[in-house]
């Protein structure tokens, strides 16, 4: 799936030192802004502890994990609707993805300086929905323009439903709210699915904090929290410094160590990876023998012959039907023999819906 996450944010607020923890690639973190100028982008893989258990059942010769995709974009500051800054290049960056993950700053450091000399992350989170919001507003009016003599002459019904929530977004927008808080249909959605408004897309907000406020958070994450209750948006609480310190050590035991030292389960990298993936409405299918155990990434909603075609696009052209273990029984059962003998593989046509976790064998004909 070539589907993207953005990080994005002020300057200066972590994102590159977070996405060089998500990453192999090495995007420079220094203490000046847009140090990020050209996106750096990171195919970065999902951790899933399903793997690991089929590999332990399945014995293959490889095991082939999911990835998704991280953008870290250059900064953006006060004007970037106008062009301000690196606006116009962050803007069009932004455009491209498909998801944000935008990173307040949420730790004080007076060795790190803030492009606005003080900590406060809602007014640092107010200050690139404003831009994005202004930019939205601007590419709303334009298309209002276009569409509102065909709505009011009543020739193209279509063109009215367009208009009226053109006009929905529009009034969102001038209350300073973004898009992605008007309730539409899924009819509605359908309509102004080529508008590609910035502030519809799913946003994950990144609170990135020092150490000790790694586990319960701090002030500033409860004032994050506050700000965006009205939201159709999640929070995750990540210490990027901490992070980076962690990818600096050798072993999974020595990392496991320094996570129980400061009180976490879980790396606030993982964590962060598996909620960009469930941002980008994505799901996961396993196919499974002796040569590989595989992940494989579909969107949410998809049905067996376009998850066939992920593989190749034959699998969906020629796609005859599915052979579908629910991963919790081939765990129960141990093997695809003992699923075959205990009635457990369902046999699927063109219109199943596939299902997180799904083992799946593809039936398919290429003359078809």
């Amino acid at each position: 799936m070539a589907l993207q996450c953005g990080i994005v944010g002020l300057p200066n607020v972590g994102k590159s030192t977070l996405f060089n923890c998500l990453s192999n690639a090495k995007a420079q973190a220094a203490n000046f802004p847009f140090c990020t100028i050209e996106p750096n982008v990171g195919v970065i893989t999902v951790p899933d502890d399903r793997l690991v258990k089929l590999e332990e059942l399945v014995h293959p010769q490889r095991v082939q994990p999911t990835t998704v995709e991280i953008v870290d974009i250059a900064g953006l500051v006060k004007g970037a609707s106008k062009g301000e800054g690196l606006g116009n290049k962050f803007l069009a960056n932004i455009r491209e993805t498909d998801a944000i993950l935008h990173v307040l700053r949420c730790f004080d450091n007076e060795n790190v300086t803030h492009v606005d000399g003080s900590v406060n992350p809602v007014r640092d989170k107010e200050i690139i929905d404003t831009e994005l919001q202004l930019k939205d507003l601007e590419t709303v009016e334009s298309r209002i323009q276009k569409i509102q003599k065909q709505a009011q002459t009543g020739g193209d019904k279509n063109a009215k439903a367009v208009h009226e929530v053109l006009i929905k977004y529009r009034d969102a927008l001038m209350a300073g709210k973004s898009a992605r808080v008007v309730e539409l249909t899924k009819e509605e959605k359908a309509l102004v699915k080529d508008v590609y408004l910035l502030t519809t897309k799913p946003v994950l907000y990144v609170c990135n904090v020092d150490e000790k406020s790694a586990v319960n958070g701090n002030k500033y994450t409860e004032a994050v929290a506050e700000a965006i209750k009205e939201e159709n948006a999640e929070m995750l609480i990540v210490a990027a410094a901490t992070e980076a310190d962690i990818t600096e050590l050798e072993t999974f035991e020595e990392r496991q160590m320094f996570l129980e030292e400061v009180g976490l389960t879980e790396s606030g990298v993982v964590r962060l990876i598996k909620a960009a993936y469930k941002l980008l409405d994505l799901q996961t299918y396993f196919t499974a023998g002796v040569q590989e155990v595989r992940a494989w990434t579909f969107i949410r909603g998809m049905k067996a012959p376009q998850c066939a075609g992920i593989i190749h696009s034959d699998f969906e052209k020629g796609f005859i039907r599915a052979e579908v273990i629910k991963y919790e029984d081939f765990i129960e059962l141990g093997s695809e023999a003992a699923c075959r003998e205990a009635g457990k593989i369902a046999i699927e046509g063109k219109d199943y819906v596939a299902q997180d976790g799904d083992l799946m064998h593809f039936r398919f004909n290429v003359s078809k």
